[in-house]
Protein backbone atom coordinates (compact mmCIF):
# COMPACT_ATOMS: atom_id res chain seq x y z
CA UNK A 1 0.00 0.00 0.00
CA UNK A 2 2.99 2.33 0.40
CA UNK A 3 4.43 1.63 -3.03
CA UNK A 4 7.84 1.00 -1.46
CA UNK A 5 8.37 -2.17 -3.52
CA UNK A 6 7.65 -0.52 -6.86
CA UNK A 7 3.99 -1.43 -7.27
CA UNK A 8 2.87 2.15 -7.89
CA UNK A 9 5.59 2.75 -10.48
CA UNK A 10 4.68 -0.50 -12.23
CA UNK A 11 0.97 0.34 -12.39
CA UNK A 12 1.71 3.89 -13.54
CA UNK A 13 3.67 2.52 -16.50
CA UNK A 14 0.49 1.31 -18.24
CA UNK A 15 -1.51 3.36 -20.74
CA UNK A 16 -4.73 1.49 -20.07
CA UNK A 17 -6.02 -1.33 -17.85
CA UNK A 18 -8.85 -3.71 -18.78
CA UNK A 19 -10.68 -5.05 -15.72
CA UNK A 20 -12.66 -8.27 -16.33
CA UNK A 21 -13.55 -9.06 -12.70
CA UNK A 22 -13.81 -12.69 -13.86
CA UNK A 23 -16.87 -11.79 -15.91
CA UNK A 24 -19.41 -12.15 -13.12
CA UNK A 25 -17.69 -11.08 -9.89
CA UNK A 26 -18.81 -7.44 -9.99
CA UNK A 27 -21.46 -8.28 -7.39
CA UNK A 28 -21.72 -8.83 -3.64
CA UNK A 29 -23.47 -12.23 -3.82
CA UNK A 30 -20.07 -13.92 -3.42
CA UNK A 31 -19.27 -11.90 -0.29
CA UNK A 32 -17.91 -8.45 0.40
CA UNK A 33 -14.35 -9.74 0.85
CA UNK A 34 -14.21 -10.83 -2.79
CA UNK A 35 -15.69 -7.56 -3.96
CA UNK A 36 -13.25 -5.53 -1.88
CA UNK A 37 -10.30 -7.55 -3.20
CA UNK A 38 -11.34 -6.91 -6.78
CA UNK A 39 -11.76 -3.19 -6.08
CA UNK A 40 -8.28 -2.55 -4.70
CA UNK A 41 -6.28 -2.35 -7.91
CA UNK A 42 -8.87 -0.18 -9.69
CA UNK A 43 -8.77 2.17 -6.71
CA UNK A 44 -4.99 2.45 -6.97
CA UNK A 45 -5.23 3.01 -10.72
CA UNK A 46 -7.68 5.85 -10.16
CA UNK A 47 -5.29 7.59 -7.76
CA UNK A 48 -2.43 7.11 -10.24
CA UNK A 49 -4.47 8.54 -13.11
CA UNK A 50 -4.32 5.36 -15.22
CA UNK A 51 -7.48 4.88 -17.36
CA UNK A 52 -9.56 1.82 -16.46
CA UNK A 53 -12.03 -0.04 -18.69
CA UNK A 54 -14.63 -2.39 -17.23
CA UNK A 55 -14.86 -5.03 -19.95
CA UNK A 56 -18.19 -6.75 -20.74
CA UNK A 57 -19.41 -8.38 -17.54
CA UNK A 58 -22.39 -8.88 -15.27
CA UNK A 59 -22.95 -5.83 -13.06
CA UNK A 60 -24.78 -6.65 -9.83
CA UNK A 61 -26.75 -7.57 -7.96
CA UNK A 62 -25.70 -5.50 -4.98
CA UNK A 63 -27.71 -6.40 -1.88
CA UNK A 64 -25.67 -4.56 0.76
CA UNK A 65 -25.04 -0.89 1.38
CA UNK A 66 -21.27 -1.43 1.37
CA UNK A 67 -21.44 -3.38 -1.88
CA UNK A 68 -23.57 -0.67 -3.47
CA UNK A 69 -21.08 2.04 -2.44
CA UNK A 70 -18.12 0.08 -3.81
CA UNK A 71 -19.97 -0.56 -7.06
CA UNK A 72 -20.97 3.05 -7.55
CA UNK A 73 -17.41 4.21 -6.92
CA UNK A 74 -15.93 1.68 -9.36
CA UNK A 75 -18.38 2.64 -12.08
CA UNK A 76 -17.74 6.35 -11.64
CA UNK A 77 -13.97 5.85 -11.89
CA UNK A 78 -14.06 3.78 -15.09
CA UNK A 79 -13.29 5.52 -18.37
CA UNK A 80 -15.40 2.99 -20.27
CA UNK A 81 -18.05 0.60 -18.90
CA UNK A 82 -19.37 -2.36 -20.87
CA UNK A 83 -22.06 -4.80 -19.77
CA UNK A 84 -22.75 -8.25 -21.15
CA UNK A 85 -26.53 -8.11 -20.70
CA UNK A 86 -29.44 -5.69 -20.44
CA UNK A 87 -30.06 -6.34 -16.72
CA UNK A 88 -26.49 -5.29 -15.93
CA UNK A 89 -26.92 -2.14 -17.99
CA UNK A 90 -30.08 -1.32 -16.01
CA UNK A 91 -28.23 -1.93 -12.73
CA UNK A 92 -25.43 0.45 -13.74
CA UNK A 93 -27.95 3.12 -14.71
CA UNK A 94 -29.64 2.80 -11.31
CA UNK A 95 -26.25 3.42 -9.71
CA UNK A 96 -25.86 6.66 -11.67
CA UNK A 97 -23.34 5.53 -14.29
CA UNK A 98 -24.99 4.16 -17.44
CA UNK A 99 -22.87 1.74 -19.45
CA UNK A 100 -21.18 2.99 -22.60
CA UNK A 101 -21.92 -0.16 -24.55
CA UNK A 102 -23.88 -3.40 -24.16
CA UNK A 103 -21.92 -6.37 -25.47
CA UNK A 104 -21.48 -10.02 -24.49
CA UNK A 105 -18.96 -12.23 -22.71
CA UNK A 106 -15.40 -11.99 -24.02
CA UNK A 107 -15.15 -15.81 -24.14
CA UNK A 108 -16.59 -15.48 -27.65
CA UNK A 109 -13.42 -13.66 -28.71
CA UNK A 110 -11.26 -16.76 -28.05
CA UNK A 111 -10.26 -18.93 -30.99
CA UNK A 112 -12.97 -21.51 -31.67
CA UNK A 113 -11.49 -23.93 -34.17
CA UNK A 114 -13.78 -26.95 -34.75
CA UNK A 115 -13.18 -30.07 -32.63
CA UNK A 116 -14.34 -33.58 -33.67
CA UNK A 117 -17.49 -34.69 -31.81
CA UNK A 118 -16.15 -37.64 -29.81
CA UNK A 119 -18.24 -37.25 -26.62
CA UNK A 120 -21.97 -37.30 -25.95
CA UNK A 121 -23.16 -35.45 -22.81
CA UNK A 122 -20.70 -33.50 -20.66
CA UNK A 123 -22.00 -32.81 -17.14
CA UNK A 124 -20.45 -30.03 -15.08
CA UNK A 125 -21.51 -30.10 -11.42
CA UNK A 126 -20.60 -27.17 -9.18
CA UNK A 127 -18.74 -27.76 -5.93
CA UNK A 128 -20.05 -24.36 -4.84
CA UNK A 129 -23.59 -25.78 -4.74
CA UNK A 130 -22.89 -29.36 -3.61
CA UNK A 131 -23.05 -28.58 0.13
CA UNK A 132 -24.70 -25.83 2.16
CA UNK A 133 -24.57 -22.51 0.30
CA UNK A 134 -26.55 -19.24 -0.02
CA UNK A 135 -27.58 -19.89 -3.63
CA UNK A 136 -29.68 -23.10 -3.76
CA UNK A 137 -30.92 -25.97 -1.59
CA UNK A 138 -27.88 -28.26 -1.73
CA UNK A 139 -29.80 -31.48 -1.08
CA UNK A 140 -32.24 -30.73 -3.87
CA UNK A 141 -29.40 -29.74 -6.18
CA UNK A 142 -27.59 -33.04 -5.59
CA UNK A 143 -30.79 -34.98 -6.20
CA UNK A 144 -31.65 -33.08 -9.39
CA UNK A 145 -28.27 -33.38 -11.13
CA UNK A 146 -27.89 -37.05 -10.22
CA UNK A 147 -31.41 -37.85 -11.38
CA UNK A 148 -30.84 -36.08 -14.70
CA UNK A 149 -27.60 -38.02 -15.22
CA UNK A 150 -29.22 -41.36 -14.30
CA UNK A 151 -32.14 -40.83 -16.67
CA UNK A 152 -29.80 -39.85 -19.50
CA UNK A 153 -27.83 -43.03 -18.90
CA UNK A 154 -31.08 -45.02 -18.92
CA UNK A 155 -31.80 -43.53 -22.36
CA UNK A 156 -28.43 -44.83 -23.57
CA UNK A 157 -26.59 -41.51 -23.39
CA UNK A 158 -22.93 -41.47 -22.33
CA UNK A 159 -21.96 -39.09 -19.50
CA UNK A 160 -18.59 -37.37 -19.10
CA UNK A 161 -17.93 -35.38 -15.91
CA UNK A 162 -16.13 -32.03 -16.21
CA UNK A 163 -14.63 -30.10 -13.30
CA UNK A 164 -14.53 -26.47 -14.42
CA UNK A 165 -13.47 -24.61 -11.26
CA UNK A 166 -10.58 -26.71 -9.97
CA UNK A 167 -8.98 -26.53 -6.52
CA UNK A 168 -5.58 -27.96 -5.57
CA UNK A 169 -7.16 -31.09 -4.06
CA UNK A 170 -10.58 -32.69 -3.48
CA UNK A 171 -11.52 -30.47 -0.54
CA UNK A 172 -15.01 -29.02 -0.18
CA UNK A 173 -15.92 -25.51 -1.18
CA UNK A 174 -15.81 -23.64 -4.48
CA UNK A 175 -14.10 -26.60 -6.15
CA UNK A 176 -15.67 -28.87 -8.78
CA UNK A 177 -13.27 -31.70 -7.94
CA UNK A 178 -15.07 -32.11 -4.62
CA UNK A 179 -18.31 -33.75 -5.93
CA UNK A 180 -16.52 -36.11 -8.33
CA UNK A 181 -16.19 -39.05 -5.91
CA UNK A 182 -19.91 -38.93 -5.09
CA UNK A 183 -20.83 -38.66 -8.77
CA UNK A 184 -18.61 -41.57 -9.82
CA UNK A 185 -20.01 -43.73 -7.04
CA UNK A 186 -23.56 -43.05 -8.24
CA UNK A 187 -22.99 -43.07 -12.00
CA UNK A 188 -20.42 -45.83 -12.35
CA UNK A 189 -17.40 -45.93 -14.63
CA UNK A 190 -17.69 -42.57 -16.40
CA UNK A 191 -14.97 -40.44 -17.97
CA UNK A 192 -13.76 -37.57 -15.75
CA UNK A 193 -12.01 -34.46 -17.05
CA UNK A 194 -10.06 -32.33 -14.56
CA UNK A 195 -8.16 -29.60 -16.43
CA UNK A 196 -4.66 -28.93 -15.10
CA UNK A 197 -1.66 -26.75 -15.77
CA UNK A 198 -1.07 -23.66 -17.85
CA UNK A 199 -3.31 -24.91 -20.67
CA UNK A 200 -6.33 -25.66 -18.46
CA UNK A 201 -8.56 -23.33 -20.47
CA UNK A 202 -7.50 -25.02 -23.71
CA UNK A 203 -8.32 -28.40 -22.19
CA UNK A 204 -11.79 -27.21 -21.17
CA UNK A 205 -12.51 -25.76 -24.59
CA UNK A 206 -11.35 -28.86 -26.41
CA UNK A 207 -13.49 -31.02 -24.11
CA UNK A 208 -16.71 -29.01 -24.46
CA UNK A 209 -16.06 -28.63 -28.18
CA UNK A 210 -15.98 -32.44 -28.48
CA UNK A 211 -19.42 -32.88 -26.86
CA UNK A 212 -22.84 -33.10 -28.44
CA UNK A 213 -24.32 -31.19 -25.51
CA UNK A 214 -23.10 -29.72 -22.20
CA UNK A 215 -25.13 -29.56 -18.98
CA UNK A 216 -23.41 -27.09 -16.68
CA UNK A 217 -23.87 -25.28 -13.39
CA UNK A 218 -20.86 -23.06 -14.05
CA UNK A 219 -21.66 -20.10 -16.25
CA UNK A 220 -18.28 -20.21 -17.93
CA UNK A 221 -18.46 -23.93 -18.65
CA UNK A 222 -21.64 -23.17 -20.61
CA UNK A 223 -20.20 -20.09 -22.29
CA UNK A 224 -17.07 -21.97 -23.34
CA UNK A 225 -19.32 -24.63 -24.87
CA UNK A 226 -21.53 -22.16 -26.73
CA UNK A 227 -18.51 -20.27 -28.03
CA UNK A 228 -17.17 -23.57 -29.40
CA UNK A 229 -20.45 -24.27 -31.19
CA UNK A 230 -21.69 -26.85 -28.67
CA UNK A 231 -25.23 -26.51 -27.26
CA UNK A 232 -25.13 -25.91 -23.50
CA UNK A 233 -27.96 -26.24 -20.99
CA UNK A 234 -27.16 -24.01 -18.00
CA UNK A 235 -28.46 -25.18 -14.63
CA UNK A 236 -28.77 -21.63 -13.40
CA UNK A 237 -28.50 -20.62 -9.76
CA UNK A 238 -28.36 -16.80 -10.03
CA UNK A 239 -29.71 -13.96 -12.14
CA UNK A 240 -26.45 -13.68 -14.11
CA UNK A 241 -27.41 -16.57 -16.43
CA UNK A 242 -30.72 -15.72 -18.08
CA UNK A 243 -30.16 -12.06 -19.15
CA UNK A 244 -26.81 -12.80 -20.80
CA UNK A 245 -28.09 -15.85 -22.65
CA UNK A 246 -31.36 -14.15 -23.61
CA UNK A 247 -29.33 -11.37 -25.24
CA UNK A 248 -27.71 -14.04 -27.40
CA UNK A 249 -31.05 -15.59 -28.29
CA UNK A 250 -30.39 -18.70 -26.20
CA UNK A 251 -33.43 -19.72 -24.16
CA UNK A 252 -32.39 -23.28 -23.25
CA UNK A 253 -31.86 -22.41 -19.57
CA UNK A 254 -33.07 -24.37 -16.53
CA UNK A 255 -33.62 -22.32 -13.36
CA UNK A 256 -32.59 -24.39 -10.33
CA UNK A 257 -35.09 -22.45 -8.21
CA UNK A 258 -38.03 -23.54 -10.37
CA UNK A 259 -40.16 -26.67 -10.30
CA UNK A 260 -39.53 -29.89 -12.23
CA UNK A 261 -35.82 -29.23 -12.76
CA UNK A 262 -35.21 -32.81 -13.88
CA UNK A 263 -37.99 -32.83 -16.48
CA UNK A 264 -37.06 -29.42 -17.85
CA UNK A 265 -33.38 -30.35 -18.11
CA UNK A 266 -34.17 -33.55 -20.00
CA UNK A 267 -36.53 -31.69 -22.34
CA UNK A 268 -33.83 -29.10 -23.02
CA UNK A 269 -31.24 -31.75 -23.85
CA UNK A 270 -33.69 -33.38 -26.30
CA UNK A 271 -34.75 -30.13 -28.00
CA UNK A 272 -34.52 -30.35 -31.81
CA UNK A 273 -33.61 -26.65 -31.97
CA UNK A 274 -30.25 -26.91 -30.21
CA UNK A 275 -27.96 -27.06 -33.23
CA UNK A 276 -29.81 -24.37 -35.17
CA UNK A 277 -29.92 -22.03 -32.17
CA UNK A 278 -26.23 -22.42 -31.29
CA UNK A 279 -25.27 -21.20 -34.77
CA UNK A 280 -27.37 -18.07 -34.19
CA UNK A 281 -25.66 -17.53 -30.81
CA UNK A 282 -22.27 -17.41 -32.50
CA UNK A 283 -23.52 -14.87 -35.05
CA UNK A 284 -25.04 -12.58 -32.42
CA UNK A 285 -21.97 -12.83 -30.18
CA UNK A 286 -19.70 -11.68 -32.98
CA UNK A 287 -21.92 -8.64 -33.54
CA UNK A 288 -22.05 -7.82 -29.83
CA UNK A 289 -18.27 -8.08 -29.44
CA UNK A 290 -17.75 -5.81 -32.45
CA UNK A 291 -19.66 -3.05 -30.62
CA UNK A 292 -17.31 -3.29 -27.64
CA UNK A 293 -14.23 -3.34 -29.89
CA UNK A 294 -15.49 -0.20 -31.65
CA UNK A 295 -16.03 1.58 -28.31
CA UNK A 296 -12.58 0.54 -27.11
CA UNK A 297 -11.06 1.73 -30.37
CA UNK A 298 -12.63 5.15 -29.93
CA UNK A 299 -11.20 5.38 -26.42
CA UNK A 300 -7.69 4.54 -27.65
Amino acid sequence: MTGAHGLFDWLASFDLVLDTRSGDSFADIYGLDRMRDMSRFPELLHHLGVPLVLTPQTIGPFNTRRGTRLARRALQHARLVASRDASSAACAAQLGRPVDVESTDVVFAIDHSPVPKTRDVILNVSGLLWDGNPHVDAARYRYDVLEVARRLQAEGRTITLLAHVVGPDDSAGDNDRYPLADLQRELGDVEVIVPRGADALGQVREAVGSARVVLGSRMHACLNALSMGTPAIPLAYSRKFAPLLAGLGWDHVVDLHGDDVVSRALEAVASPRLQEDVVEVRRRADQDLARFCDALGELL
